[in-house]
């Protein structure tokens, strides 16, 4: 059996949200068999650098895991750009990896259905990434089965291999044939209503994301991403000080509580067109907004 794969954790400026993630982590049956690679992104401005310090400073208390490495960027790179470049050097080192954010509580089983849905679709051509994180979708209440396909991927606590990510065209060079394209924008659309007008965001420079970028490669080669169907983490990130989202409700889920160690999944691609629909009607125009008008209310 392969070795774990490597657990890569981005972090920044926020020490209580930081130490919550991992010692989620730290519980994770797997840890002690489990290198974690941490990359802390440096400051904005030298206002900001007081609380990367803090951070910093904890980071090298932490022990419980096979090996710990922290690379601290003197400059600040941003989200995307963290992201692409330590993904880009540990993957390439390792083969696969497990990607985590620094506000991310993980159930104790996360390692074991990431490393084992890893292992069994390492060689899936279908398969672009694995997800730690489910939405609370209607559909999976009675749902049998440990995992569910879907069409677009998450950037919460997730996993990929070597080959796939090195395949991400991340400059779009495509895009100005896809936008002109009305067909395409509309298919693309159908995964969530947000996707065309993210990635044009993207590609106008208002907003820094790899995510988005991913998920377009992700919908051009009709590709899955493999989902727990009870979520294996859940996001404390939805704070005044989060950098990219407060205040929402939309993504809500409950946390695995549960023992199970050993998941079961199926060779054949069956897709749940029930559990398609409310993984889309989530990121519908209606629900953006309902969850607007729930962020306006509790402010």
């Amino acid at each position: 059996m392969n070795a774990q794969a490597p657990i890569v954790l981005f972090v920044y400026n926020r020490l209580t949200e930081t130490k919550k993630t991992i010692e989620a982590l730290q519980l994770n049956y797997l840890a002690s068999q489990s290198d974690l690679f941490i990359f802390s992104d440096g400051p904005k401005s030298e206002e900001g650098k007081k609380k990367i310090d803090e951070v910093r400073s904890y980071l090298h208390t932490v022990k419980g895991f096979k090996s710990i490495s922290i690379m601290e960027s003197p400059k600040n790179k941003g989200l995307a750009k963290s992201i692409i470049e330590g993904v880009t050097e540990i993957v390439n080192n390792y083969g696969k990896v497990i990607v985590v954010e620094d506000d991310l509580i993980t159930s104790r089983n996360f390692l074991d259905f990431m490393n084992q849905a890893l292992a069994f679709y390492e060689n899936n051509p279908e398969v672009i990434t694995i997800s730690g994180y489910t939405l609370s979708l209607s559909n999976l209440q009675n749902y049998s089965k440990d995992y569910y396909l879907g069409y677009r991927a998450s950037s919460w606590g997730w996993g990929i291999w070597k080959d796939k990510w090195n395949d991400v065209d991340w400059e779009v060079a495509n895009y100005s044939d896809f936008i002109a394209d009305k067909k395409k924008v509309k298919a693309f659309a159908t995964i969530g209503s947000d996707m065309p007008k993210m990635l044009k965001y993207q590609m106008e420079g208002k907003i820094d994301s790899w995510a988005i970028r991913l998920c377009y490669y992700q919908f051009q080669y009709q590709m899955f991403c493999v989902f727990p169907s009870v979520s294996k983490l859940k996001s404390i990130g939805f704070s005044t000080e989060a950098t990219h989202t407060s205040g929402s409700t939309r993504f809500d889920t409950t946390l695995d509580k549960g023992a199970q160690r050993v998941f079961e999944f199926d060779e054949k691609m069956i897709v749940d067109k029930k559990i398609i629909q409310d993984f889309r009607n989530k990121f519908s125009v209606k629900s953006r907004i309902i969850d607007k008008l729930k962020q306006l209310v509790n402010k």
